[in-house]
Order: C-alpha cells, then sequence, then structure tokens
C-alpha cells in the first residue's frame, strides 16, 4: 500500500496520439491528426437528447489537472482564466494534454473531424482551469495534498465554479478533507475519479471524502474496466476506455486506449454541469441524489464496481424535482376541476325543455285516455264494485 508519501496521480494512462505526427511544444503535445471514428461515448451517453432542456450554459465548471488549452476549435472561447499552482500564470498551459482533453469531454461545443463529430456533454458551460500538476507521473511531493486544497478553494472562492472535476487522486489529507467540506458547503459540486487499480490501492481521495461523487468507469459494453478501482465509495459510471479528446495545440485529437477514471470523472462533470443549468437552486446532495437515482441501474441497483449505474444525462435533466427527503419521486398531483362548459347556459335551458317536454306529453296522454273512458260511461261517475267480507276465523 502507498504511504502518505503518494501524494498525488492523475487517473489515466497518458493519452497517445492516433499517429505519429505528435510533436511536444511548449505547451503541451502538437496533434494534428483527427478522429478515427465517432467518439462511442457520445452515442452511448446522447446528450443532445438532455440538450432541449439544458446546453449547461451559464454553468462554470473546474478543472483541476494539468491545465486546459484553448486553441483548439472545440475549446476555443470557451476557457476563462484560470491559476496555475505549478508556474504562475492563467493556467493554459497544458504540457501533458491531460487536463485539455478532459475540459474537452465536460464542455467541448460541436467539431467536426473527418467527418465525425466531437462535442463535450454541456456544450454550452464554461471551464476555469486550475493547474496543479506538469504531467501525470507519480508525484512523492508532501505538499500536494495542501496545492489540490489551495486549488480546490481557489476554484470557490475566486474561480466562480459550480462544478469542480477533479480527475486526480491522493492520500487523505486534514486540511484537504476541510476544503471538500468548505466547497461542499458553499453548493459546489465535486465530482471526482475513483481510483484505477493498476495506481493506487486502497481509498481514492477526495473521491472517498463524504458528499464527493465518486465515478468508475464501464468499457463500450458498459463492463466495469477491470483497472477501475472498487469500493464503498463508488457513487456513479461512465465510459472510461478507448476515449479521444482535443490536443492541446494542433487542431487534432488524443486517444487513450486504456482510459482511466478520470475520463468517467469527465463525463459526469458534464451531465453534473446540465443539471446546475437547469435546476441551479439544487444542493450538491440534491444533485449527487438526481445522478444516482436516475443513471442506468445495475442488478441490486448499486455495486462497488459502478456504484448506482451509468450516469444518464436526458433522465437527470428531465426528472422530477427532489421531494424534500432528497429523493426522486413522483410529486403528487392534485384534481384538476375541468374546465367551465361554454354551453353549459344553454344545456341547462335544454334540459327544462326536455323535462317540461315530458311532462306535457304524458299529461296529455293521461287526459286522453280519461276523455274516452268518460266519453263511454256517458259522463256518468263512475261505480266501483264491492267486495262481500269474509268474517274472520274464530279462534279456538
Amino acid at each position: 500500500m502507498w504511504v502518505n508519501a503518494l501524494a498525488v496521480l492523475l487517473l489515466a494512462a497518458p493519452p497517445a496520439a492516433l499517429a505519429p505526427a505528435t510533436r511536444m511544444a511548449a505547451c503541451g503535445p502538437v496533434v494534428t491528426q483527427g478522429l478515427a471514428e465517432a467518439p462511442w461515448p457520445l452515442a452511448r451517453l446522447r446528450p443532445d437528447l438532455a440538450w432541449p432542456l439544458s446546453t449547461g450554459a451559464g454553468v462554470t465548471v473546474a478543472v483541476i489537472d494539468s491545465g486546459v488549452s484553448s486553441d483548439h476549435p472545440t475549446l476555443s472561447g470557451k476557457v476563462l482564466p484560470g491559476n496555475d499552482f505549478v508556474t504562475p500564470g492563467p493556467g493554459g498551459c497544458d504540457e501533458n494534454g491531460h487536463g485539455t482533453l478532459i475540459a474537452g469531454i465536460i464542455a467541448g461545443r460541436e467539431h467536426s473531424s473527418n467527418g465525425f463529430v466531437f462535442h463535450g456533454i454541456a456544450p454550452n458551460a464554461s471551464v476555469v482551469p486550475v493547474r496543479v500538476l506538469r504531467d501525470q507521473s507519480r508525484s512523492f511531493d508532501r505538499d500536494m495534498p495542501a496545492r489540490i486544497a489551495a486549488a480546490l478553494r481557489w476554484a470557490v472562492d475566486q474561480g466562480g465554479a459550480q462544478v469542480v472535476n477533479l480527475s486526480l487522486s491522493t492520500t487523505d489529507d486534514p486540511q484537504l478533507a476541510s476544503t471538500v467540506k468548505y466547497a461542499l458547503d458553499k453548493g459546489v459540486v465535486l465530482v471526482a475519479a475513483a481510483g484505477n487499480e493498476s495506481a493506487t490501492q486502497g481509498p481514492a481521495y477526495p473521491a472517498a471524502y463524504d458528499g464527493v461523487l465518486g465515478v468508475a468507469a464501464v468499457d463500450r459494453q458498459d463492463k466495469h474496466s477491470d483497472t477501475s478501482t472498487t469500493g464503498p465509495y463508488v457513487d456513479l459510471a461512465a465510459p472510461g476506455k478507448q476515449i479521444a479528446g482535443p490536443s492541446p495545440a494542433g487542431g487534432g485529437y488524443l486517444y487513450s486506449e486504456p482510459g482511466g477514471t478520470s475520463f468517467a470523472s469527465a463525463y459526469v462533470s458534464g451531465v453534473a454541469a446540465l443539471l446546475r443549468a437547469y435546476e441551479p437552486s439544487l444542493t450538491p446532495k440534491e444533485v449527487g441524489r438526481r445522478l444516482m437515482d436516475t443513471a442506468d441501474h445495475p442488478a441490486g441497483i448499486w455495486n462497488p464496481a459502478v456504484g448506482y449505474g451509468v450516469v444518464n444525462p436526458q433522465r437527470a435533466v428531465g426528472a422530477l424535482q427532489l421531494n424534500q427527503a432528497g429523493t426522486t419521486a413522483l410529486a403528487r398531483v392534485r384534481p384538476v376541476a375541468p374546465p367551465g362548459d361554454p354551453l353549459a347556459e344553454v344545456t341547462s335551458v335544454a334540459t327544462i325543455v326536455a323535462i317540461s317536454g315530458t311532462a306535457t306529453v304524458l299529461v296529455i296522454l293521461f287526459g286522453a285516455a280519461a276523455w274516452r273512458r268518460g266519453r263511454r260511461r256517458g259522463w256518468r261517475p263512475s261505480r266501483r264494485r264491492v267486495d262481500p267480507v269474509t268474517p274472520a276465523p274464530t279462534p279456538e
């Protein structure tokens, strides 16, 4: 088991270019080659079905990662000034490419590449980069948990984030735990990668903290990814293998075959952004409950591999509001009085006329019968026949 010296690890294999036409610039890999296929997670999750209700407009998602470049067309104009806790700056330098790919999954606008369309889950959301790592190497810096805590507090207080994506893992730390609680109390939704077994053992923090949505990874067949960490803190799952996303430079796309839970976390953060835009009054707990209640549940509703199942954007946004108990439920529908009948007055008059007409007909019929009987008797009064009375038997 890794000791506290293991401070942080980005939870994904390094994204590799689709072709050898990759070179390194000062701020990340330059990739010009486009997509080789349509991104399968978009066909699986179908976030576009939620777009009639929400596209994430007005929501800012903080990406605490390796930085986010705005050079790619899918992210151009969408990356707000952030903060760099590695080298002072606005956080736009992404030497690794991981943070840019994550940002594209969350909020990339539609972009056509080689006849295939890429877009993020919440294409009208904005991204604020908060850089804490230079690359994806394991870090033994004992100050790293404190750096992540400082980055999270900055994202909440200065970054204006309503959602924070943390595609990284570190050890439990009192300062980080306190900052997580601070962010949740401020109404910020926190989404974190559940961890990769090949990279870390034991609970992954901040995913394992109460209130943070821990996300596992699944493959194209909706099967739990064999590298995705299992545990009681896993809340949801999302695609996390064979992932493509924008490169920091060159306009092309990076590709990660093994993937990781960091990418799965990004998909859930995108859905959280859709929901925050549609119902901004929801608390972090209510957002999490909605996402879990509307997920594509596994057998038994929950298990430690995929939590409550694969996130479902359309159902999450379109579900009914949460009740006071904090769970999604059908609301009681009050009986609605039928609208007033515009012909009510006419109907009443017609009813009166019909009753009166019926009574008149009956009077005429009975009157005619009485007239015929009277004529037969010569208009003499009738005499009713009286039978003789038989004496009652005498009791013995």
